[in-house]
């Protein structure tokens, strides 16, 4: 039996059932009892920000977590009794990509790029700066030609590109190199011990692409829209790491895989014993 398991997952259309495809009933209640056993940590990895976060812990009713890796990995908070506590050691480590730099600083290199607008305040911070952009647009050669602004200043950068699908508007999100969910989830697997075979991670979108395609062992929940499936396997089998990677099918536990149901089923792909803790 499984000493300890790291469960990490995203929020908005993995764990949360805000898509258009159904939920499983008791789907979000077999989560629960899997994630209340003592041998399960569980991080919630999602681009929203703190305040987000606690709305959809509480419209939900989620369980509350033992980490947060939020703001699409530019933070994290350990909850402990309720409490959450801003991890100062993930924002020292990623601060040196951007050379003492922060978002408001690389603001003036995108100025003159019409296709790009801000996003709100309130979704910026001090290591994400985060655009909305046009679906019918050439992702790719705004995408090259931001870092190449970003290469002259030698800022060490990640763009990722995602859909929020109830306004289909693109989102585009500049951070350090080192702060994407992948890197977020490795440095938390590292500080607490957990390697790859007793970490899951599940995901939808394009900004959960990073680690489905990793050696960190990931689950694709069934509603993912079919360019993320597909751009999932590829990028797998172009790493060689497919062994880490499952698309959910439904029928586990008579549930159709979507959301919650393909957490619970992608975990029980990895780690079998499991299944006893969601029944």
């Amino acid at each position: 039996m499984i000493k300890r398991i790291l469960i990490c997952t995203d929020l908005d259309r993995t764990l949360l059932p805000n898509g258009r495809q159904p939920e499983s009933t008791g789907a979000r209640a077999a989560f629960s009892r899997l994630v209340s056993r003592p041998e399960v940590t569980l991080a919630y990895v999602s681009g929203r920000h703190r305040e987000l976060v606690e709305d959809a812990i509480r419209e939900y009713d989620l369980p509350l977590p033992d980490w947060v890796i939020g703001d699409v990995g530019t933070t994290i908070y350990r909850i402990d009794a309720g409490e959450w506590q801003h991890w100062q050691a993930w924002e020292q480590d990623i601060a040196a990509d951007w050379r003492g730099l922060i978002s408001n600083d690389l603001r003036p290199l995108f100025s003159d790029l019409p296709s790009l607008r801000l996003q709100e305040e309130t979704k910026q911070n001090r290591y994400k700066l985060s655009y909305y952009l046009p679906l019918l647009m050439d992702i790719d050669a705004l995408q090259q030609d931001m870092l190449r602004r970003l290469g002259r200043y030698s800022i060490a950068a990640s763009l990722i590109y995602s859909v929020d699908e109830a306004t289909s508007t693109g989102l585009l999100d500049v951070l350090p190199a080192h702060a994407t969910k992948l890197y977020a989830v490795e440095f938390l697997m590292r500080h607490q011990g957990f390697a790859y075979a007793n970490t899951v991670f599940a995901g939808d979108s394009g900004n959960d692409l990073p680690v489905l395609a990793s050696a960190v062992p990931s689950v694709l929940v069934a509603n993912a829209d079919l360019d993320v499936v597909e751009q999932a396997k590829a990028q797998a089998r172009k790493q060689g790491t497919m062994a880490a990677f499952y698309l959910t099918q439904g029928g586990f536990l008579g549930m159709n895989g979507n959301y919650s149901a393909g957490i619970l089923e992608g975990v029980a792909h990895y780690h079998p014993e499991t299944q006893i803790w969601m029944e």
